[in-house]
Order: C-alpha cells, then structure tokens, then sequence
C-alpha cells in the first residue's frame, strides 16, 4: 500500500511548489511471536511469513508479575526506556515489543540510552522484538490537525498495543500485550481504550522479589514529603532562557565545580576570556559539573573574587553560606574592582550533562529508613538521595548512582541506584571505580574487533616487503622505559661518505593492520588512547597488535615508517625522507642500559657509536629549541614497586630522568615536526595537527606572585623571557625551589590539543611549550590514534597509498579531535588517580614523617608537595579542636601564628597517615611535624625521618632538565665497578 501527501510552498517570487510525500505501507510485516506462526496456517489474520525466527515465546516469563496468571508481552513507550533503561538491563524483562516509533525517539534523544538498548536487543535469550509499526497497516497512524509529535507517537504506541492484543488473540490462544508508561495522560488515554497499562513502579512491585528492582526507579518524578522548605530559585523556562541568550541578557557556557570548595564553580563561556564565577548555593543554583547552563552578570558593584577557603561539604545539615565571610573579607583588605571576577548567578540549565557516578553510600543513622545519602567519588558531583532497601549490604560496597532530577525543595539531587562494582578497598574494585569515573572504555575487544587481526603464525609477505624499503641491513635499536612491551619507536645514526650523518626514526606501522572503516578502526578512534595505570595497561588496540606484530622486537622483521634526515656535525637538517619500510631491530634496551653503554669508554660496537652520536645530536637539536624559547616544565613523577606475590606497592620512588631519555625525546619531537610540515604542505585544510596555546597573563598571576615572595621576577611576555625566568630562579638553601616553580608554571599553562589546520588561522598553530610553529603526532600510533590519522596522510603525500573521503572531511575529523582530546584528557586523569590510589594502599597501617613543601597558602589550609611520593595534599589550619589560631594575610598570601610564618614554597615536615576510621571514605591525613607548635605540632617519627634519604642536586637536575649532568665521572666509576662485579 502507498499513502501519500501533497504539499503546496509559494515563494516570494510568488512561485507554486508542488511536494508530494510518499508513504510505503505492508500488510506482511511479521509480528515476532511464536503464537503467530503456530497458528497461522488456520486463521488469515495473523503473519503471512511463517519461515521468520521466533523472538517473542508463549511461556512464562521469568519475572511473575502477580497482574497476571498467564504468558504476556510487555510493549514499552520512549520515556520508559529512557528513564528506566538500568530496571531494563536486568536479566527479568523478557518478552518485550520495541516499536520502531520508540527505537527513533530514543536514538534521537539519547544516543547512550539508544546503544544500551541495542545492546539488550542483540542478546536473544532476553526476546526483546522490534516492531516496525510505521509500516505496517494496521498501526501505521496519521497525524491529525493540532495534534502535536509526542501526542501522535503516544497515540501510535496505544495503536499498535491493541493491535497486537487483538492480532494475538485467537483459537485459544491468549497472550496480553501490556503496556508500560509513566506519563499520566497516555496511560489514562490507554485505560480508557481498554488496553492493559501500568506504569513501570506498578508493575516493578508487583513482581516476585523486586526489591532490588524497586532501587533501580528512576526518581524523576519523585516528590519530597516535606514540601515546606525551598532551597534554590525556580529555573527559567527554555524559551525565555533563549530569548535572553539572544539578546545578550544572558550567557550559555559550560558549568565546572571546584574540587576545593562545594558552594564555588566557574561558567566558561565562549568568547569570553574571563570564565564568571558563580559562588554560594543560590548562585550555583543545582547546576551541576558539566552541565550547560545560561547565566546572569552580576553588576560589577557586586563581583567576587575566588575563595581561599578549602570547603567540603561533609554533613547533611544546613551550612551558613560561608563565602559572606569571603566578601567581608575583600572589603576589609579593600580588593580593588580591577582584581575582581566576572560574577554572576546561573537562571537556568540548558542541558544537563548527568551521568553515572561511582562512590559510596553513606547509611541514614535512622532505623528502618530507606533514604540515604551517596557520596560520589568525585569531588565535583555533589551528593545524591537515594533510596534503597540494601544498605547494610551496600555500605561496604562502591556502587554507581545515576541522578535523576534535582527539586527546588531538596537540597541534594534525587537519584536511584544502578550496581555494585565490589568491596571498599579491594584494588579490583577501586582500579574499576577511577576507570569509570574517567570513562575509560576497558570492555575486552569484541568479537567483530577481534575478527580483523591477521590470523596467527604471521609473517610479512613477501610481496609486501617487496613494494617498501628494505632497511634490515641498519643497526636500529629501540630505547623504553622497563618492562615496555608496546615498542613503537627505533632509532639509528650512522656516518655518510661525504662527512654528514643519517639519522632514522622508524614508527611501528599500525595502518598496515588497521584498515578504515572496520570494526578494529572504529573501536580504536573510539579510545582513542592508551591508558596507564600502575599496575596495568588499558590498551587502544588488541595486544596481537601493540605486545607483538606492531612493537619493534629485538631481532625481528617489522613493518615501519620511516623519517630520515641527513644532518651535518652541528645538527643542522640537510634533507628529509620519509618511506614505508621493513626493518631488524639490533637491541631492545632501557634508557639505563643505553646510557651505561653510552658511558662506558670499552664499548665501541656499532649500536655503541650510534647512541652516542645520537645523544650529541639530541644535546645539541636541545639547545637551539631553549634558544627559540622552548619550556623546560616539571610535574611530580613517581614509581611504584609491587610486591611480586601480592601485587601490593612497598615502595615508592622518584623517577630518575637520564641523558637517554632526553635523547629519545628529541628525536620523537623532531620526526613530528618534520611531519607535521609535510602533511600540512600537502593538506592545508585538512592536517591533523597539535597546538599549543599560549596561557593569558591572567594564568600567569600566581606564578608571578610566587616568584615575587621570593624575591624573583618571573617574566611572562614570552616563552623565552619565561624560559630565561625560571632558569635564573635559583635558592641555595631550598635545592627544590626551582622545581617547585616549574611545577607551578606547569599548571599556569593551557592543554595542548589536536585540531584540523583548516580549521584555524595558521598563526594559531603554535606550540608554546615546544616554541615550534607546527606540530603533530605521528610517533606512538601503537597508543595514540592521532597517530594513525597522521600516518595516513603522510603516506598519501608520499604515494605509498591513496585518500579516502572521510580523511579529507574537515568537520568529520575535527569531530574526532574532540573525542581524541577529551580521551587524552582522561586518560592523564586516570594515571593520576591510579597513583592516589595506589599511595593510599601503600599507607595503610603506616605512619610517615616525610619533608614537603608549601604550594599554596589558603585562607583555611596549607597545599603541601611530597617530593618523595609526588605526592599533594592538605593541611587543615584552624581546626575547632585546637587552640592555635593562625592568621590569613591575602596580601602576600601568608598564613602566621606568633613568629612562625607559612609561604609558598617553605620546606615542612609533615605526618602522613591514612584515617582508616570510616570504611567509606579512607583519607590520607596530613599533620604538622616541623616547624613545631605547641599545641598544634605532633611529635615526630624518628626512625622514619633517618630512613628518608634527602633528595639529591643530581635528582634536582634531572627533573628540572635544565642542565647538563654533574656527576657523569661519578657515574662511570659507578658502572665500571657494577661491571666488574
């Protein structure tokens, strides 16, 4: 059957447009269910196509739902499925219709809640059908004049659920057909036209055992029984949220909470320099982090400046709106307007960006309540209501809670519980919780993924090798950390007959195996990148790949691209060359195998003489990258050891930079520049390329002012003059000062990003750290995706393959440098976390004196830095239980207490222990040792503070980079004598 529409458009020329719309109708389209078929031969109403799988089974379900003493359906309406999708992904919903009118709404309104759903309907033992009820003819329903879209599909779900109980309905055979939905209006319409509805909270209770079902409601339309009290002002409605965006009345941005203070938070919006700052609960006004959301500037009489106070909302009681004090404050130091933030109140939330959060649940002291607090693992998301009937069991467990709406009259959100992810404290668990929490897709490969890896044994083929430049006959190594099993990159050098060098980066060559468009690609974009974690590897591509076929192993044909230049003596580039090619890898070292062969005078082979030519090199590609003002940062970098029976961490110690990896490093940044030259020559609109901005002088300020307190200037005009800045910051009786400041310039600096050079202006291709006027990645594709799109491009600029739509389309790939920056973003997110969390396992059952120093000075608290553990946290000051009252200065940002002073950057001594009183929430505590203050100060740990070994001017160097190293002779005499041994 064909319906059809004609429409009729008039121009303003005054022309008549004729458009008809077609509308394919059938009357064979198969139902699904096994009644169906059984019966069809007989009656001539049901299904014509008897040959079709059964999805829907006359059985029993599972679940017994006391509604009913005999088999039924369940057909669900989009609202169901969108706010109800963790009930749904419970092994007791069976049998149930999805119709295509539903299946389009929720992929339009929820691209997640669609992929879960896809996923339940691709599991054939939970009998989940789709019905394609827009073309069938007896549920194909028309929209009628003043009906609107959701009231039509309302009405075309009602439809096909009597359709279906009348279809099924014959020689005896009964099933109901049932409709669920929570929207009232549908659900009497329903009623009144005789069909079987419930919502999904009837129905849930009425099943056998549902408690732990009636946890997983989605609270939306949940009501607090205290109705008196309102907590924060009304929203305004979405039109007039747009009309005023519009007209410059109010601002959209992106809402970001601050870890340190719960009643703070900043609103970036675009184009606007200054994010505004929102302060105090009203302010806030249930936007919560991630959230898009319109916000209102305050008069400038009425700006703020950001707290100093490190707040956590720790009780569930109502907190004065401490940040009046905050105000009084800044008037009695008479802030000037200048120094002030944009301030303003956020009128209403555009999106809400919620997802599901893990943490712990923290109990109602009231007995037999069934309303608990969550408290999630991140700092950012405020607390959540929840109801459950588990929480002895869940106590002791992280679980994950999705929020499902937050009420005026409520001061937390309201949300419901999803599942248990395992103990409190288990590394398991808590491994599982930060990858979560930093959305780090760690499902095991999928079948489809796994289908396009080269079938094992494998070897290269000949005709491969054939068509590439064979580089087997070079003395190529490899130089990684230890235990590096994921090798992408090898290095040679050796001496031309006209008196130059040739110097070789080889790359892995990963788009050999990973072909576009596959599921192996697909899920590799997705990634994005790998993730390192202390005691695993969250790999972007399956380890046939990364641990074998793509890492250059020692003494083993590969397949590579290669980036060779000719350089003269003074590292000067003559020529470049890039191919695709096959090489053997001589030796598969670590950065201190190569630098002992580097320094030890007895070694002369082959692979010796490379390294150390490509070390001079690399000294020397340093030095005139510092001269055009390249930045030498620092961050804290540590190594855990595990025990190799338990896999607990019993020891932990500062990373130890070398010469060898300085050496790598250089040549990794010249291959990716070269590259990125050569891609962008050759594709000036579409390049995958990495930028660098440069930070505005406002990041700058408290670097400023804490060299300043020093007696330092540090110059922020440029790179160089910042560059040339820190190296002359120098404290002889504090030798980690200077490491200290690098560490504070680190956070002044913006994230560096991918972007599609068509995309911007070539002046803002820069890369400020490296001072490099372009940049890319090409040289981990193994771990980065990045890197693989860069590939591509570089080997159609070279011919050795061709392009392919999808790479040339500008806004598809700036698509992706969104997912990849977001991914890398993560992904340093999550390492950071494993760290946490594996110092917190260390310091169980141990009490630690350790030296720090002051990074900030806050109103309430001190930030302090263990070098030892690269390690931060917070020192609480003006604690109720103790009778020492420090005073603030915000001027030179100073905390004293008689003659003792605290600055940025004073060295203290420090108690380290972790409070293991609440099993919720384990924390690591921090207590004053030195200076001492009575009544404040805790005695120290003597034999703890003796086996502390200071940190050496060598570790100093190493990890500011900004010298050569001063104990190379040392050194040698070290590695000779280990030699001997």
């Amino acid at each position: 059957m064909l319906t059809t529409k004609v429409y009729f458009r008039k121009t303003k020329g005054g022309n008549i447009f004729k458009t008809v719309k077609e509308h394919y109708l059938r009357d064979d389209l198969w139902c699904g269910s096994k009644i169906c078929k059984e019966t069809s031969n007989n009656v001539t109403n049901l299904c014509k196509q008897k040959d079709r799988e059964c999805i829907l089974d006359d059985e029993d379900t599972s679940a017994k739902s006391t509604f009913f003493s005999s088999p039924y359906y369940l057909v669900l309406d989009t609202n169901i499925i969108l706010h109800q999708i963790d009930i749904l992904s419970e092994n007791v919903f069976y049998n149930v219709i999805i119709l295509q009118t539903v299946l389009k709404e929720v992929q339009h309104k929820s691209p997640i809640v669609y992929k879960r759903l896809k996923e339940i309907i691709a599991d054939v033992k939970r009998r989940f059908y789709i019905f394609v009820n827009e073309h069938h003819k007896e549920t194909y329903v028309e929209r009628v004049p003043g009906e609107n879209i959701n009231d039509r599909n309302d009405r075309a779900i009602r439809v096909a659920t009597k359709w279906y109980n009348k279809h099924l309905n014959v020689n005896g055979h009964k099933v109901f057909v049932v409709l669920l939905t929570d929207d009232a209006e549908n659900k009497m319409k329903a009623m009144q036209e005789d069909i079987p509805v419930y919502s999904m909270e009837e129905y849930v209770q009425s099943l056998e055992k549902s408690n732990f079902l009636l946890d997983k409601l989605s609270k939306r339309n949940f009501q607090l029984e205290t109705e008196g009290r309102e907590f924060f002002p009304c929203h305004l409605p979405p039109s007039e949220l747009h009309s005023g965006i519009k007209n410059g009345i109010y601002f959209q941005g992106t809402f970001s909470a601050s870890r340190e203070n719960f009643l703070e938070g900043n609103v970036n919006v675009d184009g606007i320099e200054k994010s505004i700052l929102v302060q105090g609960r009203m302010g806030l006004n249930r936007a919560i982090d991630g959230d898009i959301v319109a916000v209102e500037l305050l008069p400038e009489d009425q700006w703020s400046i950001p707290s100093d106070i490190v707040l956590q909302d720790e009780e569930d009681t109502d907190i004065p709106d401490i940040l009046d004090d905050e105000k009084q404050l800044n008037n009695l130091f008479n802030v000037k307007d200048t120094e002030k933030t944009p301030t303003g109140k956020i009128v209403g939330i555009i999106r809400r960006k919620w997802r599901q959060y893990c943490g712990i649940l923290n109990p109602s002291i009231i007995q037999g309540n069934v309303k608990h607090l969550f408290i999630p693992a991140e700092r950012k998301i405020p607390k959540v209501r929840i109801e459950t009937r588990q929480s002895e069991l869940l106590s002791k467990q992280r679980i994950i809670v999705a929020i499902d709406s937050w009420p005026r009259n409520s001061r937390y959100p309201l949300g419901h519980f999803v599942r248990a992810l395992g103990n409190i404290g288990d590394k398991e668990t808590e491994n599982e919780v930060l990858l979560l929490e930093h959305d780090v897709p760690h499902s095991r490969f999928s079948d489809a993924v796994l289908s396009f890896l080269p079938k094992m044994p494998w070897s290269i083929p000949e005709n491969v090798i054939a068509a590439r430049e064979d580089l087997r006959h070079l003395d190529i190594c490899s130089v990684d950390p230890p235990g590096c099993t994921d090798i992408d990159d090898a290095l040679h050098c050796r001496l031309l007959p006209n008196g130059n060098y040739e110097v070789g980066v080889h790359i892995a060559d990963v788009t050999h195996f990973i072909k576009v468009g596959t599921a192996l690609d697909k899920e590799a974009a997705l990634r994005g990148t790998t993730v390192y974690l202390v005691d695993k590897r969250i790999s972007m591509i399956p380890e046939l790949l990364s641990n074998n076929l793509c890492s250059l192993r020692e003494n083993e044909d590969r397949l590579t691209f290669s980036c060779i230049w000719e350089m003269d003596s003074e590292a000067n580039i003559i020529n470049t060359k890039f191919c695709k090619s096959v090489i053997k890898s001589r030796r598969a070292m670590t950065y201190e195998e190569a630098q002992i062969k580097i320094d030890d005078v007895n070694q002369n082979d082959v692979i010796a003489e490379s390294l150390r030519n490509l070390n001079n090199f690399a000294k020397k590609l340093k030095k005139k990258r510092m001269d055009k003002g390249a930045l030498t940062l620092a961050s804290p970098e540590i190594y855990l050891r595990e025990d190799n029976e338990t896999h607990e961490p019993i020891d932990v110690q500062v990373k130890k930079l070398r010469d060898t990896n300085f050496m790598i490093e250089e040549f990794m940044l010249l291959a990716n520049i070269s590259v990125a030259h050569k891609i962008f020559a050759e594709f000036p609109e579409c390049a995958m390329l990495r930028r660098h901005p440069e930070p505005s002088q406002k990041n700058f300020e408290p670097l400023i002012k804490a060299g300043k307190n020093q007696g330092f200037v540090i110059n922020t005009n440029s790179g160089k003059e910042l560059a040339e800045s820190l190296d002359k910051a120098q404290k002889e009786d504090n030798p980690y000062f200077n490491t200290m400041l690098r560490i504070l310039a680190t956070r002044c600096m913006l994230q560096a990003v991918y972007f599609i050079s068509g995309m911007h202006q070539q002046n803002e291709f820069y890369h400020y750290g490296l001072a490099s006027p372009i940049y890319t990645h090409f040289t981990s594709p193994i771990r980065r995706y990045a890197d693989i799109i860069v590939h591509r491009l570089l080997a159609v600029c070279i011919g050795a393959d061709v392009t392919y739509p999808e790479l040339l389309d500008k806004q598809e790939n700036h698509k992706l440098c969104s997912n990849l920056n977001y991914r890398n973003r993560m992904a340093q997110y999550a390492g950071r976390a494993s760290v946490a969390l594996n110092i917190h396992l260390f310091f169980r059952e141990k009490v630690k004196d350790e030296e720090g120093y002051i990074l900030f000075v806050r109103k309430n608290a001190l930030q302090i830095l263990i070098p030892r553990y690269g390690l931060e946290g917070t020192l609480y000051l003006n604690k109720t239980e103790s009778s020492v009252n420090f005073i603030y200065n915000r001027e030179d940002h100073s905390q004293s207490y008689e003659n003792i002073t605290f600055r940025t950057f004073d060295p203290i001594v420090v108690q380290l222990s972790l409070d293991r009183s609440n099993v919720q929430h384990e924390k690591l505590i921090f207590k004053l040792v030195k200076p001492e203050i009575p009544g404040f100060s805790v005695p120290p740990i003597k034999q703890e503070l003796v086996e502390q070994q200071p940190i050496s001017n060598v570790e100093i160097n190493e990890a500011n980079a900004t010298e050569k190293r001063k104990s190379s002779n040392v050194l040698q005499k070290k590695q000779k004598k280990k030699k001997r041994n």
